[in-house]
């Protein structure tokens, strides 16, 4: 089994204007609420590519009530653990640029954290955990630390998609896939890359820490997978940006669901890609049909 987490999950509300009018009135052209949380998005993308999965977090209130349902609705298994305070609220509002507006998140009481660490006891040897995303504030900085420890000690794999020391503590432990951007790979060791060479130089520094694999995504430059055997390089394919909201995610789903299928990591690539580009493309994630047709289009090569 997947299991995804996502512990600070929210509703996006996409809110597209014609011109957003600072200190004045701008009026909706229309407005989405979509259940979302980086984990979230995985267990989506993972359903489109006919994998199964179960998404565990915490979720409260009427915004948590919206997002058990909507999820119910697509088909995606969920066990999130229920709290007293509300889910929060994103703000996608995407005018001439887009802008973001994401809400803290809720405080967890210690009954409610122990509930959630309780249902880790049912991740078993041959199972995959997916962490994703922020942290509620009330939490320690090292539980993702906790989690992964959890995990392994039962005999799960990991793949996590966070930044910063989160990430940095996470490699001793294997993780099968890490993603950064090649911004958060830039914070991460404090330098400014400008090409392929120097990016997979500071990629390579994560394996040597643990990681199994690595993908950066470079946004319309692509994305470049690294391993212990090869390196490979797949150009974005062409399309307009719709969409910057759980691509990254995307991406994560794709690589983890080909992967456990074939272990074929340059496949597994490709199929991310696919993945990552088709949700750019669209209003909301990526269908299975927009996946497969960009899938034919992406070009990987070894470098």
């Amino acid at each position: 089994m997947i299991y995804t987490i996502t512990l600070n999950p929210s509703i996006d509300y996409i809110v597209p204007v014609d011109k957003l009018d600072l200190g004045g009135l701008s009026y909706m052209k229309d407005d989405y609420k979509l259940p979302g949380g980086k984990g979230i998005n995985v267990s989506r993308i993972l359903k489109a590519l006919r994998a199964d999965s179960v998404a565990l977090g915490f979720v409260g209130g009427f915004t948590g009530k919206f997002i058990e349902d909507a999820l119910d609705e697509l088909d995606v298994r969920t066990n999130f653990v229920n709290i007293k305070e509300d889910t929060r609220i994103n703000i996608k509002l995407k005018a001439d640029q887009e802008t973001e507006i994401n809400g803290r998140g809720p405080a967890l009481a210690d009954e409610e954290v122990a509930r959630f660490l309780k249902q880790l006891e049912e991740v078993k040897d041959g199972d995959t955990v997916i962490l994703s995303g922020s942290k509620p504030p009330s939490l320690p900085d090292n539980f993702y630390e906790q989690l992964i420890q959890r995990a392994t000690n039962q005999g799960a794999a990991f793949a996590i998609d966070t930044t910063g020391a989160a990430l940095e503590a996470s490699l001793s432990y294997q993780p099968l896939l890490v993603k950064p951007n090649i911004h958060e790979l830039e914070a991460l060791f404090d330098v400014k890359l400008q090409t392929d060479e120097e990016v997979i130089t500071y990629g390579k520094k994560l394996l040597e820490k643990g990681a199994k694999h690595v993908i950066i995504s470079m946004g319309g430059d692509g994305a470049l997978l690294i391993t212990k055997q090869e390196n490979y390089k797949a150009k974005a394919p062409k399309g307009k940006l719709i969409n910057s909201v759980g691509a990254g995610d995307s991406m994560v789903a794709g690589f983890i669901s080909s992967f456990l299928k074939s272990g074929d990591p340059a496949e597994s690539f490709k199929t991310a890609v696919a993945s990552g580009s088709a949700t750019a493309f669209s209003e909301d994630l990526a269908t299975a049909e927009a996946i497969e047709k960009l899938r034919s289009q992406v070009q990987v090569e070894t470098i």
